[in-house]
């Protein structure tokens, strides 16, 4: 679990760390991750094996599969909540990547999705094949919404549109267990794709519990995970390690939505890091949103969002821990810039936050900085302060005479390299890259054939 994804400590004006005073160490001296928010002793490590970046093929360059698949979906829905702007199953505005392509051509962002895999016909290994290969083949089966009318007007529109096939037979149930006791045999889900808010998933409390419910009724059936895995209070932290546990044990697999981690940019810096043998000193990140273009209440309101480490930040936060390990929970230190401050004042907020409770707006900015267990240093920093629509992020990862810098991420990847013996830095662009479709394809791949060392985001 990122350090960063518990709201309540970010979202702070100052938030002072425990005064215990770590163990003198040398610098080259490494902690063995025994620290609760460093995954406790569970083995867990955010420092997941890269991919060759050539392998990372564009979604319109890879040819289709000689299989035929039938891919049968379920919709799962927690509660009501709002379209999200920067979410895995929508598209985003005015961006790049259209997200439904990938694996289902009209998922709603906080819908929980189940679908089954099954596999028919002749053909080689492809060990690579994509959910895109599924095409018309794929069937939605169900959607589980307690808000039932909504559920059908949804799905409506869906049967209005070109991917009316995979809409056509599709049923709605307001809970799981309407749906499990409904179930067929030959709709038994090979993986659940679960879009649900993480304040409502990552624990053990009823009704917030869905990866076990679903593991319950599936055991070690696979599962996609929206990003990130759980919000809440701290006194939650352990529920979540005891769930990831559990998930564990049961050998499914699972994917966790950080699809930052899949860009043929983030591969080329841990190939870099790994043929050179270097050993990460620090990681710089910084997140700036064009907060003028953002036009949902829910975002501007930390009561429904969880505030923009959770909506935005989340990405960054993981991309650091990829690159710099496990964080030393203790050490992070974060402060904020909030709305009612001399220096919080924006000019062009396009909803009316006079209707939010004064305690629910979002800071401005949230500043962190913290150690992690190999003694390197890490700092991110989220600003709301551009306006127009294009955002400004970056990434920065030191090494002994490297300097990896990741620019533009989301929209179009660069990648500045210094090395030692040249001050000039090494452009490295990556045009058409889709995280998205190298994800889906990583996932579908370890369903089919069991390929783990191609998920590279796990629980």
């Amino acid at each position: 679990m990122s350090a960063l994804s518990n709201p309540r400590r970010l979202s702070s004006t100052l938030e002072m760390t425990s005064t215990k005073q770590p163990p003198t160490r040398r610098g080259s001296e490494r902690r063995l991750p025994d620290r609760r928010g460093s995954g406790y002793s569970s083995g867990f490590s955010s420092r997941r094996p890269s991919i060759d970046p050539s392998r990372l093929i564009p979604m319109d360059k890879f040819a289709l599969s000689p299989f035929h698949f039938c891919c049968h979906h379920r919709l799962i829905h927690a509660q009501n909540y709002p379209r999200r702007r920067n979410t895995r199953f929508q598209c985003r505005l005015r961006g790049r990547w259209e997200h439904y392509v990938w694996l289902a051509p009209s998922l709603q962002p906080h819908l929980c999705t189940v679908f089954t895999l099954l596999r028919f016909g002749r053909g080689s290994m492809e060990p690579l094949l994509p959910l895109r290969t599924l095409g018309l083949r794929l069937k939605v089966v169900a959607l589980i919404d307690p808000a039932t009318e909504r559920a059908a007007a949804v799905l409506q529109k869906k049967c209005d549109s070109f991917v009316v096939s995979a809409y056509r037979d599709t049923r709605v149930y307001k809970t799981l267990d309407d749906f499990v006791k409904n179930l067929s045999p030959k709709d038994r889900p090979r993986a659940f794709v679960i879009g649900s808010p993480p304040m409502f998933r990552g624990s053990l409390q009823p009704g917030r519990d869905i990866e076990m419910q679903i593991q319950k009724h599936f055991p070690g059936v696979a599962m996609f995970i929206e990003k990130p895995v759980a919000t809440g209070a701290k006194s939650e932290i352990e529920e979540s390690f005891k769930v990831a546990n559990f998930i564990s044990e049961s050998g499914a697999i699972v994917s966790v939505g950080y699809m930052l981690r899949y860009l043929k940019a983030t591969q080329k810096m841990k190939q870099i890091i790994e043929e050179n043998n270097l050993v990460v000193m620090a990681t710089i990140a910084r997140y700036a949103c064009a907060y003028e273009s953002i036009a949902k209440p829910d975002w501007w309101d930390k009561s429904k969002s969880a505030g923009p480490i959770v909506e935005q930040g989340t990405h960054f936060c993981d991309l650091s821990r990829y690159f710099g390990g496990e964080v030393d929970i203790s050490s992070v230190v974060a402060h904020a810039l909030e709305w009612d401050e001399n220096a919080g004042q924006l000019s062009k907020i396009a909803i009316d936050e006079n209707k939010i409770a004064p305690e629910n707006r979002i800071p401005r900015v949230t500043s962190a900085t913290w150690k992690y267990d190999s003694g390197a240093v890490g700092s991110f920093t989220h600003v709301a302060t551009l306006q127009g629509h294009n955002y400004s992020c970056e990434l920065e990862v030191h090494a002994d005479g490297y300097c990896l810098k990741l620019v533009n991420p989301y929209v179009q990847p660069i990648l500045y390299v210094r090395k030692p013996g040249d001050d000039h830095e090494q452009v490295f662009n990556f045009p058409d890259d889709d995280p998205f479709f190298s994800e889906a394809r990583s996932l579908s791949s370890c369903m089919l054939y069991f390929v783990p060392t191609l998920l590279i985001s796990g629980f």
